[in-house]
């Protein structure tokens, strides 16, 4: 592939990751965030009551106009989900209530009129560089691994599966990184490096890494290094690297700290 391939390849997908981004009820329409407690409450905005117990969380519409899965509430809904997992959405007019587990449930409206979402310019990145095409092997573990992270809200905690191990070598040195489970299979790595909290944002960037071929070998294209939710909105509750996942050395390739960040910091 010549380099000016690659860099139209890159080109390609940074245009599509800034569209995702842009979606009017995606991450950056992120205007609040509310942990439900197990008395059914009224939040500002939103119609209905809204609560949790040990096992599920729960909306009573109370005459409110909500929908979910475009089928309309009129009787009180369970939504049992996973810890950790995707959560699920309830329609509420104009607005998106997400309702997702993390330790306890919590819901987060997503409003298309959001300050963020209206200010986005893109995400600024590093200039594509083919050295940062890293090949790796990935190892496995005998059994999966349950693996407990932190987040970037104080006292929480994220629990994912480790299926295993990446390895592979910059500048002669061999470093590994905890692999998770991707969500379109491959695998998925937190991590941060010498640039985090310089150039690019200080707690976290993930990578996507395609499946191993039939040795173990697999791909680590660094140049589409991403930041989580959490660089963009203070209404996320992402999870940082796993131990051991901070490489040593600068990764100065991806995206790097998102403008508002950068205008927060200044």
């Amino acid at each position: 592939m010549s380099t000016d391939e690659f860099a139209g390849q890159w080109q390609a997908w940074k245009a599509e990751r800034e569209r995702t981004l842009a979606d009017p009820v995606g991450w950056l329409a992120l205007v609040s965030l509310d942990w439900l407690t197990e008395q059914p409450t009224a939040y500002q905005g939103l119609p209905g009551l809204w609560w949790q117990d040990d096992d599920a969380a729960y909306v009573d519409p109370a005459g409110g106009d909500l929908s979910h899965d475009g089928r309309a509430l009129t009787e009180v809904t369970r939504f049992d989900l996973v810890l950790s997992g995707p959560g699920t959405r309830v329609r509420a007019g104009d607005v998106e209530v997400e309702v997702a587990r993390r330790g306890g449930y919590l819901i987060r409206v997503h409003d298309p009129a959001a300050e963020v979402l209206a200010g986005f310019r893109g995400v600024p990145a590093y200039e594509p560089d083919e050295r940062w095409v890293v090949r790796g092997v990935f190892e496995p573990f005998d059994e999966p691994r349950p693996t407990t992270v932190g987040a970037v809200v104080a006292g929480l905690t994220h629990v994912y599966t480790a299926p295993g191990v990446i390895r592979f070598t910059v500048g002669g040195v061999e470093h590994t990184l905890t692999a998770f489970n991707g969500k379109k299979g491959g695998f998925s790595v937190l991590f941060t490096d010498a640039t985090s909290g310089v150039t690019t944002y200080a707690a976290n960037r993930s990578l996507e890494v395609g499946d191993a071929d039939a040795d173990g070998a697999v791909v680590l294209d660094f140049n589409r290094a991403v930041n989580l939710p959490c660089a963009f909105t203070a209404y996320a509750t992402c999870p940082l690297p796993p131990e051991g996942n901070r490489l040593p050395f600068p990764v100065e390739a991806g995206e790097k700290t998102p403008y508002e960040q950068e205008a927060l910091a200044h």
